[in-house]
């Protein structure tokens, strides 16, 4: 019973391995090239690191440092940021602010996500403050909030992330595989150098 049980099991992970695969085929140009997302590193690197985050997840917070220096050590990754604020009204409105702030002053943004989340708590106001802090006119921040696009881009990721089983932060695309958690430096790195060993195998 065991064994039938685990070939059952093995047949369903497969199916939800092609499933999502053929998904991100489909929804390739909102899961890797929306022009609404923040792209940080190489903009031309030859790994995509796909990241979805809220700014009040613990786990997020941790995984910055991963981020920072996967970027460092490495100069030919491209890591986009896909804003999923599912934490509740406060993180909503804190992404809000860093979606305005981002169009606003882009050439900080990667300074405003890294600072705003050892921040602890974001919310508006705490959100607001640090974009100002930087550079950002408050008036024209609180313009920019207003811009039906950052909802707009809001649902894209929503919908991504339903069809990717995705239900908690962080979690990561890369290349064609979906995984949860803050997976730490090493292990991101190590999925990075799978992706590129496949590249030349052509796998």
């Amino acid at each position: 019973m065991h064994e039938v049980k685990t070939e059952l099991e093995t047949q369903r992970d497969q199916q939800s391995r092609v499933a999502r695969t053929e998904f991100i085929s489909k929804s390739s140009d909102n899961l890797f090239n929306d022009p609404e997302d923040a792209v940080l590193g190489n903009p031309d690197g030859n790994v995509t690191v796909v990241e979805f985050f809220d700014y009040n997840c613990g786990y997020c917070r941790r995984a910055v440092g991963d981020m920072q220096a996967l970027l460092k050590t490495d100069d030919n990754v491209r890591f986009v940021l896909k804003e999923l604020p599912i934490l509740g009204p406060d993180s909503v409105k804190a992404h809000i602010v860093a979606h305005a702030f981002k169009k606003l002053v882009p050439a900080k943004y990667s300074e405003f996500h890294v600072a705003l989340m050892a921040a602890g708590q974001a919310n508006e106001e705490s959100a607001i403050a640090l974009a100002v802090s930087l550079g950002a006119d408050e008036a024209a921040l609180k313009t920019g909030m207003g811009d039906p696009a950052i909802g707009a881009s809001f649902e894209r990721n929503n919908t991504l992330a339903e069809g990717l089983n995705i239900t908690g932060t962080p979690s990561y695309v890369i290349e064609d595989e979906v995984v949860p958690g803050a997976l730490g430096l090493e292990v991101l790195a190590e999925k990075v150098a799978n992706v590129r060993q496949c590249q030349k195998a052509t796998c």
